[in-house]
């Protein structure tokens, strides 16, 4: 029995002679028509099942691009299951584009094989070697780079450090402003909340002070131009790198790292503890604030402050912010440095430079933390 597909304008049928399927095409298979689709060609087809398939075209054939898809996935799925097409029969104008459209093959690529728990401790441990071998190999070139500044050899130039002294310092205050107030106002309704209870409320200025003099402004200076400055190096460094001028300026002798890491790290550098100050001191006119709300007058709270917070303090986190600097900028130039030469890299560069710069921070700030208390600090 014939099977036939029921359409307006466009129609096959099906018969099976011996190991061979005929498939006969009638009326306009085009995009203007209703045709049939791969679904119905290929369960006419199985209904016959053979080791060769024979297309063959009416009279009143017509065909257009609709029709070249159906017989493009007609040879995939002979292909797939080894079965013989024949579309000798077709007009030649098909039979030349089907022989371009199935020249190269669909690459058969096999699955991922499921890695044991040893091979994923391996490949994860050959990652992280190769990943701190890339960072103390750019740390020692930055090394090297400084050294030659300071020796009066580097091509280093100084109107690209105030360039970027701009770009990570003025342009920063405003978003620097805003969350160092918000979290000087976060830490004192943190901490009016239990001391309250023991009628000594005037304390919170003394949590406000050492929270925002040790932490939280260099913390959250350094968070701020981790999402901010070392995304913006990973970027302009990656966007060359994508457009071959790092190379070009390797050819021409220059040092990429003294020419375009160096000035980005020594402004990250100069501009961290500058920020770091004006964020402390916004974080108390937030504390501040808060206080106002607790019946606490300004004097108060500023008497409060000075006997709470000493020049230590201040020397403490103002180191935070040197180290957080110099971290921010290795990992907003590495990223840049080792990007791909395409646009979807260079955001994954973008990425890949916030993700570490944070982790960086958190990994250093836990370690000085360490260190000053060790040291009684």
């Amino acid at each position: 029995m014939p099977a036939t597909a029921i359409s307006p304008t466009a129609s096959f049928t099906t018969q099976a002679s011996g190991d061979e399927v005929v498939t006969q095409l009638r009326g306009a298979w085009s995009t203007h028509t209703a045709s049939p689709d791969f679904e119905a060609l290929r369960a006419s087809f199985e209904q016959h099942p053979g080791k060769r398939w024979r297309f063959r075209a009416d009279d009143d054939f017509r065909w257009d691009s609709q029709c070249m898809v159906r017989l493009f996935l007609c040879a995939r799925y002979c292909d797939e299951r080894q079965i013989t097409l024949d579309v000798t029969e077709l007009p030649e104008g098909i039979r030349k584009l089907l022989t371009v459209a199935t020249a190269v093959k669909p690459q058969q690529t096999p699955p991922p094989k499921p890695l044991s728990g040893w091979q994923y401790f391996k490949n994860a441990w050959c990652h992280l070697c190769t990943t701190a071998t890339d960072l103390l190999e750019f740390v020692g070139g930055a090394t090297l780079a400084l050294m030659n500044l300071l020796r009066g050899r580097a091509n280093t130039r100084l109107r690209d450090v105030l360039y970027f002294v701009e770009q990570c310092g003025p342009q920063a205050v405003g978003i620097v402003a805003l969350i160092s107030v918000l979290v000087g106002m976060i830490l004192a309704y943190l901490g009016s909340v239990q001391l309250r209870q023991f009628g000594a409320e005037v304390y919170v200025a003394n949590l406000v002070t050492i929270g925002m003099v040790r932490e939280m402004g260099a913390l959250m200076t350094a968070v701020i131009m981790a999402g901010r400055t070392g995304a913006a190096y990973a970027a302009q460094l990656g966007a060359m790198q994508s457009n071959e001028e790092i190379d070009a300026i390797t050819t021409l002798g220059i040092s990429p790292m003294e020419y375009l890491v160096l000035p980005r790290l020594l402004a990250l550098i100069f501009v961290m503890p500058l920020l770091c100050i004006f964020s402390d001191v916004l974080g108390l006119v937030g504390g501040g604030i808060v206080a106002a709300g607790m019946d606490i007058s300004s004097a108060q709270f500023i008497h409060q402050a000075q006997d709470a917070v000493t020049l230590s303090d201040v020397l403490t986190g103002l180191f935070k912010s040197l180290v957080f600097a110099a971290l921010i900028a290795t990992a907003g130039c590495q990223a840049g440095l080792q990007s791909g030469r395409s646009s979807a890299a260079v955001g994954q560069a973008t990425t890949r430079a916030v993700v570490n710069a944070i982790v960086y921070l958190v990994i250093a700030d836990a370690a000085l933390n360490i260190l000053y208390d060790k040291l009684g600090i």
